[in-house]
């Protein structure tokens, strides 16, 4: 008869290990939130409030941005372009009598596209005047036919500030935006002044 041979404590130990090892390897893991999972609450939380918040504003102002309008729902405020330097001879072939060109107009020598504005800009429209040059006195003393110059010597204090303001108006339209500069002759500081307009219109270009 043959004995059965008895295990070694060094061979028990080590199958006891290899034991403890497997039923670590295949004991199931509790449930837990992965972090792609959170990920994913989180964009889900945000795309909800971005819909509620544009929602809401629809169904109170009939518009998606509260009644905003303005720069900051110009598309061209997002779009970077080079800014483009016109001689005046060049800024006059954007005056809205060519349908296949945009339309420019120029304020204390910055030039604005107002294409969306054609039905005011173009030829035959109510600013026509205004289109393809820099008028800028124009905009304050209301002399749109005497005063169709960039030349702002003579104004005052309050008259300069009326053609910043309209050139803050163009930059933040909500259509209308800036294309670059236009640059003029130096003007000579001992030419007569432009005569004082006493004949002016209270219009200005519309809004929309």
């Amino acid at each position: 008869m043959h004995r059965r041979k008895q295990a070694s404590p060094t061979e028990t130990s080590d199958h006891l290990e290899d034991e403890a090892i497997q039923t670590k390897v295949t004991a199931p893991t509790s449930p837990s939130l992965s972090s792609s999972s959170w990920t994913g609450t989180i964009v889900s939380g945000l795309v909800w409030s971005i819909v509620l918040f544009f929602g809401a504003s629809y169904l109170i102002t009939e518009s998606w941005t509260w009644g905003y309008r303005g720069k900051w729902t110009n598309i061209h405020t997002y779009i970077p372009t080079k800014e483009l330097v016109f001689s005046e001879e060049q800024l006059l072939k954007y005056d809205g009598s060519n349908p296949n060109l945009p339309i420019y107009l120029a304020i204390d020598g910055d030039v604005f596209d107002v294409t969306e504005g054609a039905g005011w800009y173009a030829l035959g429209g109510s600013y026509h005047h205004f289109a393809g040059r820099d008028a800028a006195r124009a905009y304050v003393t209301g002399c749109f036919q005497d005063d169709l110059t960039h030349d702002l010597r003579g104004l005052s204090e309050a008259q300069l500030k009326g053609v910043d303001h309209w050139k803050k108006f163009y930059a933040n339209h909500h259509t209308y935006h800036k294309v670059g500069r236009v640059m003029h002759p130096p003007i000579d500081p001992h030419s007569p002044l432009p005569k004082p307009c006493d004949k002016g219109r209270p219009q200005k270009p519309n809004r929309s």
